[in-house]
């Protein structure tokens, strides 16, 4: 069931920062997305009901009309699209975080310094969904193990640590540090750079099926960390200075995540994620896909998010290309901000409370006027 919201028509002058940003950085990424779109199975539907169908229309217009003029991309946009305003239930704000796609330090042979396995999807792990779920089995699980007796559990983040897949031939490479693969299991990508000097990339496959639980919940809710101060890297600081806590915090978060090798054209591009196209740093967002529909625009408006723009208050327009465990509501964001250890160090900060406008394509929109 999705947390309940609502969706207010309003104007493009209502939207704060609008005539200020440079929407055409979109066209390219726009472009990408109808490709897939004509050569691949359509995105799933969003209970907010855009259909894939109706996002074409939009994108085949893009197509027609690219420019990289800032003046005649936000006309487009105004021409093509009507901004919606999304409000979550009971008066709650909407809300960004942020992710990145780490570099991660790698051998493809394990010694003693490089002993942290990344894993390929095994083959007893099988999706779930109601046609084949156990009865009693509990309905958030997606994932699951297929043996001889059934679906069971797969084994949670401790048991696979322990060993469970030890010697099946599922590893990608091997990383030095049990931390840094920890924070690539929660971004879901990274950039695996080896002693020789070559680069690879591996992307989410699937996961254990366990839900994902924050760490850095677990480390507030002991008073380990402040509220007000918490992020990615004070997360990490307790821990480097915690060595012998380590494995208990980490293994807090049942949840894991398998990987596959992932090719993308150019350095310079992102990772490619759920929408099956490569992220744009700082104009891909993921959102909660069973409420959105993957490649539609939405623009976001954080004022207090202001490290990201040389403080001014964060407002772009995005597209939602990707999604997540912890992304769940109808406004509820994580802003990609790019490859290795700068764009690592400017997500680990975000988390602002944020206004959530979606832009409708003009065929769909007269359903959600009132």
């Amino acid at each position: 069931m999705t947390a309940p919201f609502s969706i207010e028509e309003v104007s493009f002058s209502d939207l704060p920062g609008w005539r200020q940003d440079d929407p055409g950085k979109l066209f390219p990424a726009m472009a990408t997305i109808l490709s897939h779109l004509r050569n691949a199975k359509p995105y799933r539907t969003g209970a907010l009901g855009v259909t894939a169908a109706e996002l074409v229309s939009l994108l085949e217009s893009a197509e027609k009309n690219q420019t990289s003029d800032p003046e005649q991309a936000r006309r487009f946009f105004e021409t093509n699209c009507v901004p919606f305003r999304i409000s979550p239930a009971q008066g709650k704000s909407g809300f960004v975080t942020a992710f990145y796609e780490p570099e991660l330090e790698v051998s493809s042979e394990p010694d003693d310094i490089w002993r942290y396995p990344i894993y390929r999807r095994p083959s007893e792990l099988v999706d779930i969904d109601d046609a084949n779920r156990p009865a009693g089995f509990d309905t958030f699980y997606a994932f699951g193990r297929q043996d001889e007796n059934g679906i069971s559990y797969f084994p949670d983040r401790r048991e696979i640590d322990e060993g469970y897949l030890e010697g099946r031939g599922l590893e990608i490479a091997w990383a030095r540090s049990k931390v840094d693969l920890f924070f690539v299991h929660v971004q879901g990508a990274a950039r695996l750079v080896f002693p020789d000097g070559a680069v690879k990339r591996i992307t989410y496959a699937a996961k254990a099926g366990h839900a994902f639980s924050p760490i850095g919940r677990l480390l507030l809710d002991r008073g380990e960390l402040d509220p007000k101060t918490v992020s990615m890297q004070t997360i990490r600081k307790w821990l480097a200075d915690h060595p012998d806590e380590v494995d208990g915090v980490l293994w807090h978060n049942r949840s894991y995540i398998f990987f596959r090798e992932a090719e993308v054209a150019g350095q310079d591009m992102g990772p490619i994620a759920a929408a099956k196209v490569p992220l744009v740093a700082g104009r891909a967002l993921a959102v909660d896909r069973l409420i959105h529909t993957f490649g539609l625009p939405f623009f976001i408006h954080a004022p207090s998010l202001t490290h990201l723009d040389d403080g001014k208050p964060f407002a772009r327009l995005m597209l939602a290309l990707d999604t997540g465990s912890a992304i769940v509501g109808p406004a509820r964001g994580d802003i990609f901000t790019g490859s290795g250890f700068e764009a690592g160090e400017l997500a680990g900060t975000v988390r602002n409370e944020a206004d959530f406008y979606i832009l409708i394509p003009q065929v769909a929109a007269q359903r959600y006027r009132r």
